[in-house]
Formats: structure tokens, sequence, C-alpha cells
């Protein structure tokens, strides 16, 4: 009886263990301001929303959110490796640009480093995809489809899925925009999660 009763409560522990610890897919996400938050509560983001969602439904998928605001793809070269040595993703979703672009940044030094933030993924054995980040018209036609034909152009040379950008449906509306018109309000949020959960659902099939 008493062997009866301790194995019980094994299994009762287990079963209680968070459900983090089950995920078999673990998405680290390098970021900037939009994937961080800003001007929102936490618990408003898109990305709390998305792995509140994943819990809900019982999904295994675990979120790592090491999105920093103003963060620009030299910041992140400098962080990545040991991001990925402490949490040990098997994907990592790269949403980096935007500072580099609204900055001025030359291009070919935006594809070096996105380049070597794939290639650094890739290596450590991670699954990687690319957000093709789209910036304002501020600096003229031809140095922002440069800007944007960048991504698909890294992301052909390092075979790394190109995932759309997801502010596209949302800066057009003022109303899903913050007062700078830079960033996504916290209505705006759950549309983002949504639009996430698509991308992110068939960029795992992908991967499979």
């Amino acid at each position: 009886m008493t062997r009866f009763f301790l194995k019980f409560l094994v299994i009762s522990l287990l079963t209680l263990q968070p459900f983090s610890s089950f995920a078999k897919d673990k998405i680290m996400i390098i970021g900037d301001s939009l994937s961080a938050g800003y001007g929102l509560e936490q618990a408003q983001a898109w990305v709390n929303l998305l792995q509140n969602k994943y819990v809900a439904e019982q999904k295994p998928i675990e979120i790592i959110n090491t999105a920093i605001s103003g963060q620009t793809t030299d910041n992140a070269l400098l962080k990545i490796d040991g991001w990925l040595a402490a949490h040990q993703p098997s994907h990592v979703l790269i949403e980096l640009g935007g500072n580099d672009g609204i900055r001025g940044f030359p291009i070919k030094l935006l594809q070096k480093h996105l380049t070597e933030l794939v290639t650094k993924s890739q290596r450590f054995g991670a699954h990687v995809a690319l957000m093709e980040i789209q910036i304002p018209p501020n600096l003229g036609p031809r140095y922002t489809k440069m800007f944007t034909d960048s991504y698909s152009k890294v992301a052909n040379s390092t075979e790394a899925y190109l995932m759309p950008y997801f502010m596209v449906p949302i800066a057009v509306k003022p109303d899903l925009m913050q007062d700078d018109n830079l960033h996504p309000n916290a209505k705006a949020q759950p549309i983002i999660r949504d639009f996430m959960d698509e991308e992110i659902s068939t960029w795992l099939k992908h991967t499979k």
C-alpha cells in the first residue's frame, strides 16, 4: 500500500511540472522594441499574449524573448553567443534591422550583420527565421527598396526561412499605432499575436 501511494505521488508531481519543461520547440526571439513591448505593460505585449495562447491550447512551444528596445543588428551580434548558450533554443526568430534602417546604416553592413546572426544560430543547431522588416520611405525609394530586398538576399544565401513583417497590416492604421507613429499600441497586440501564431505555425511545419 505504501509503495502504491509513493508511486501515485511521483506521478502526480510529474504531471504538475511547468508546461515549459515539456516544450518540444523553444523559439528565441531576437528583436527590438516591436517585440519588446515598447510603451506597453508586458502582459499586453504580443509575445506574452502568444505564449499564453500556447499554454491555453497546450501546444508544446516555449517563447524566449530577448528583444530589447533600440536594438540594432550589431548590438545583437555582441550578445547572441551568450543567448544561444544560456537558452539552448531549437528555433531562432530574428526581428531586427528597423533601427539600422532608420539610422541609415549602410546596406552591405546590414546584410553582413544579418548573415552573421543567422549563421551563428544555424551553427548552434537552431532553425532560423528572418523577418522581412520594412521601414518608412524617409531615406528615399532606392535605400528603402535595397533595405527590404536585403532580407530575401540573406534568406536565400543562408537558407533561412523568410517570414513576413507583422507591422505591414498594422502601420497603415493610425488607430493601431502609438502617438509616435512607430510602435503598435495595446489594441494592435492581439492582432499581431494572431498573425504570428499563424506564421510561426507555418514555419514550424516547414522545419519538421
